[in-house]
This record gives C-alpha cells, sequence and structure tokens, in this order.
C-alpha cells in the first residue's frame, strides 16, 4: 500500500500560495486547494507528477461553506493510508489602507472573515474530522508581523493577525492536553514581493505613514520572491521542533 502525505492549502491560486503548492507536488504531498479562483498551472503540474490535486472556488468570506466541506471530506478519507495530513492557513487580504473611520463596514467585515473567521473555521474542522487519525498532524497558520506590531492604517489587519496568533496559542494548549494532538503553529513568513504589498506601495501616503517603508524595502531589494518564501515556509513545517513555539517567525534560529 502507498502512503500519502495530504495537505490542505488556502489561497493557493497566486504568490506565496501557489509558490507552496507546486513545491509541495513536487515532493510528492497530495493536495486540497481552497482558492477564489482555481489554476490551471497547478492542475497541470498535477497531472504531470502523478498527485491528487482538488481545487474547491471558494470565497472565504462565507468559510462555513468551506469549513463544512472540508470536514465532510476528510471523514471520508481513508486515514490508514496516508503518512501525514497538514492544513495551511494562508489565504488573506488587507481592506482599503486608511484609518479605520474611513473603511468601509463591508470591508472590514470581509477583512476579518478572510484573515481570522476562516482560518478558525477551517482548523475546527480539520481537527474534529482528523481527531481519531493516528498519523502527524499539523496546521500551520500563517501570519504578519503586523499581527506583533501596530501600524496606522493598517488596523483591521493587525488585529486579525493578532486575533490569528493568539487563537493558535489557545489551541496549542488543547492539542497538548489529547494523546495525539495536532502541532501548531501561527508563522510570520517575513516579507514577499506579492500583490499585497504592491498595494501598499501604492498607498496613499497622506493616510499611510507606512508607506515609504514598504517602498523602501522594495527599492533596496529586500523582499522575498513567493517561491523563496515558500521554500522557507515549508522548510520550517518539517523542522522537528515545529509546534513547539505556536507563534513564531520563518527567521527565528
Amino acid at each position: 500500500m502507498t502512503l500519502r502525505h495530504l495537505t490542505i492549502l488556502t489561497g493557493a491560486s497566486r504568490g506565496m500560495g501557489l509558490a507552496m503548492a507546486q513545491q509541495l507536488l513536487t515532493q510528492g504531498h497530495d493536495l486540497v486547494c481552497i482558492s477564489r479562483k482555481t489554476s490551471e498551472v497547478l492542475a497541470a503540474q498535477a497531472i504531470s507528477a502523478g498527485r491528487a490535486c482538488e481545487q474547491w472556488p471558494q470565497d472565504l468570506a462565507r468559510a462555513e461553506t468551506a469549513a463544512a466541506r472540508l470536514q465532510t471530506w476528510l471523514q471520508a478519507q481513508d486515514a490508514g493510508r496516508l503518512t501525514s495530513v497538514t492544513l495551511i492557513n494562508n489565504a488573506g487580504l488587507i481592506p482599503r489602507i486608511a484609518p479605520v473611520d474611513d473603511i468601509p463596514a463591508d470591508q472590514l467585515v470581509e477583512a476579518m472573515r478572510v484573515d481570522l473567521e476562516a482560518p478558525m473555521l477551517l482548523a475546527g474542522a480539520f481537527l474534529r474530522a482528523t481527531a481519531g487519525w493516528k498519523v502527524p498532524r499539523k496546521v500551520l497558520n500563517i501570519s504578519s508581523g503586523l499581527g506583533r506590531r501596530a501600524m496606522a492604517a493598517q488596523a483591521a489587519y493587525c488585529a486579525a493577525k493578532a486575533g490569528m496568533d493568539h487563537f493558535t496559542r489557545c489551541v496549542a494548549l488543547e492539542q497538548e492536553a489529547l494523546p495525539n494532538g495536532a502541532r501548531v503553529c501561527s508563522l510570520a513568513p517575513g516579507v514577499i514581493d506579492t500583490d499585497m504589498q504592491v498595494q501598499l506601495r501604492s498607498a496613499d501616503p497622506r493616510r499611510f505613514p507606512d508607506m515609504g517603508n514598504f517602498v523602501g524595502m522594495k527599492d533596496k531589494g529586500m523582499l522575498a520572491s513567493p517561491s523563496d518564501a515558500a521554500a522557507r515556509v515549508l522548510a520550517f513545517l518539517q523542522r522537528p521542533d515545529f509546534g513547539s513555539n505556536p507563534v513564531a517567525d520563518v527567521r527565528d534560529a
């Protein structure tokens, strides 16, 4: 019987998420990818690699649908054919870059749902569905340095990532008490050259005092490529001490 690694990944259609998905396929993982859009590139690579790759188009602002589907899908899997199972909550967004009193309520709601509610619901569904499995289980939540540092005009994103960090600490305590508890970590991946960085550099400096810092990092070549960032995150995921610190930075020694 051939054993397989299974990874569930959100935000896999572009940026670091797509790079992680591609690298996981190369490493022999089967994937379930949950994103707004599917990726033809990823589908073709999975066929070429002979790996299973399900892509579920899903707006994670309505994550209860994705969480219910994930729980049902996992409960139908044969855990005896797996050697590991991992959930990576990677999807995220930032609303208008402005003081909180100048951001429409619907944008704040959407950001909090995608950046915090969705990881919480998906982690809960994952842990419930796999509670009796004997294989190693991991939950990796992609956080940000802004979850640990306040920044003007970034209240929603900072709050969501801070919430993700503390949520992960709580789940880590819960899982430590179980015989085969999952190992969980909220990981800051460093500064990456993605569409989100473009959004930050394009903001109105009168409303976003830190805009110049983001421009400077780009000009000085300080941004990691999505591929390099993905490789570092996946290497961190494989560290033997993964989860020993539930809130970490990819640059941690």
